[in-house]
């Protein structure tokens, strides 16, 4: 029953069993679908997973898997377990994963597959087919075949629908495709991902400094990248980080503690700083009382604001519709669209304070601090994440919590400043 099953099904509820569980299944299934199955299960558990199936099965389950996902699989594995683990594949797959181990995790080196299809520009295609029939079956996609020189190096690319309908005495450097786009080894994975999402590729090739032909990455790898990198982002917008949950409860707490805590200590000095600046209110405060009223709704718009302009720019920047090198157009836009909204909110909040407390000056200070507030969040929420990436840091980590403490002190300053100009109006 399980063999007529997807392993993705299969994996899904194996998740929920103990690991000697999960072993008793796998050793149900042939090495091909056991190979798939533990594929879509998390590194920890599939290496738990493999440490009681026994040497036998795990050495079948290995020899089906392409070497990227074997890679991935090890890398959380000290050198010893490493070891114990390649030391059952056969020689040449293991020599093939120790050496995608040797590159960066977040790399187009650590998240490439040496399981492509190439053939040499100088055959005829009756030729190249009969390489393809050759090597095909070991690999992990043959929709686009590579071409390269007699030094490995990547000289150009065919489809696989060209080479089938191409005349058999056609050689390949005439048919294929010279201008072929690449990315080095070195490359960070989330580059590569923006590379295969803007051309709509299924692969890519991989190569070194020297354009030599190393691997390719598959569109499956680049969806795990995307959806990784986009968790990690929206995880430090809100100024924390991932959990494992497969970690023990006191890891889990601790690492909480230090992911979480420095943005809340962040925010609980600006917090008090914002209340210094209040205080320096207090005699306003104390004439007019109305003052207090409206003190949570301008650091509460602003926060709202500050945080929707930075998570926008963030996104943008993430997926290539924002550019950094466009600052001041990308910020001053955003600051058009903060004094639109601020001006509507500004005007609505003048007449309410108006006719609650009778007081049109009042209305009109409340009204131009939520008014400058707005322009001012929008301003920075657009501006910390631009600055970030220019400076080659990670515009993620400009958080909520750092923009959002940033725009509430800054709105008590306009509104400090405004109550204490129109002082003696007011009382």
């Amino acid at each position: 029953m399980l063999q007529e099953c997807q392993p993705a099904d299969i994996a899904e509820f194996l998740v929920d069993l103990e690991p000697e569980e999960i072993a008793t299944v796998l050793n149900l299934l042939d090495g091909d679908m056991a190979a798939e199955v533990l594929n879509q299960l998390d590194p920890d558990l599939a290496n738990q997973v493999l440490k009681i199936i026994g040497a036998e099965k795990t050495s079948e389950i290995l020899d089906e898997m392409y070497s990227d996902d074997v890679a991935d699989l090890l890398g959380e594995l000290t050198d010893q377990e490493k070891d114990q683990i390649l030391n059952l594949m056969e020689k040449e797959d293991a020599v093939e994963v120790r050496e995608l181990l040797e590159y960066k995790e977040d790399t187009a080196g650590g998240i490439m597959t040496t399981e492509y299809v190439a053939i040499l520009q100088d055959i005829t295609a009756a030729r190249a087919i009969e390489v393809l029939r050759e090597t095909a079956p070991d690999a992990e996609t043959v929709y686009y075949v590579y071409v390269i020189n007699a030094k490995n190096q990547l000289a150009g690319v065919i489809s696989l629908r060209e080479l089938i309908v191409a005349s058999p005495d056609t050689v390949i450097e005439e048919i294929m495709h010279r201008k072929v786009k690449s990315v080095n080894v070195h490359m960070d994975q989330e580059e590569v991902a923006a590379m295969v999402s803007k051309y709509n590729f299924l692969a890519i090739p991989v190569v070194d400094d020297n354009n030599c032909l190393l691997g390719i990455v598959t569109v499956d790898d680049v969806i795990d990248v995307i959806h990784e990198e986009a968790t990690e982002d929206i995880f430090r917008l809100a100024g924390t980080a991932e959990i494992d949950l497969e970690d023990t409860l006191g890891s889990r707490i601790i690492n909480s503690l230090r992911t979480r805590l420095p943005w809340l200590l962040v925010t609980l000095a600006g917090g008090l700083l914002a209340g210094r600046i209040i205080r320096g209110l207090e005699a306003e405060l104390q004439a007019v009382v109305a003052l207090a009223y409206f003190i949570p709704l301008l650091t509460g718009m602003g926060g709202n604001v500050g945080t929707q302009s930075s998570t926008l720019t963030v996104r943008g920047l993430a997926t290539g519709q924002i550019d950094a090198k466009e600052l001041f157009l990308t910020v001053g836009r955003e600051s058009l669209v903060g004094s639109a909204v601020g001006l509507i909110c500004g005007l609505i909040v003048t007449f309410v304070a108006f006719f609650w407390q009778k007081s049109l000056l009042l209305g009109l200070v409340v009204g131009g601090a939520l008014l400058g507030n707005m322009i001012t969040a929008a301003t920075m929420g657009t501006l910390v994440p631009l600055v970030f990436k220019r400076m080659g840091i990670d515009p993620a980590v400009a958080s909520a919590p750092f923009i959002s403490t940033s725009i509430d002190i800054t709105g008590l300053l306009i509104y400090t400043g405004l109550a204490s100009f129109f002082m003696s109006q007011l009382v």
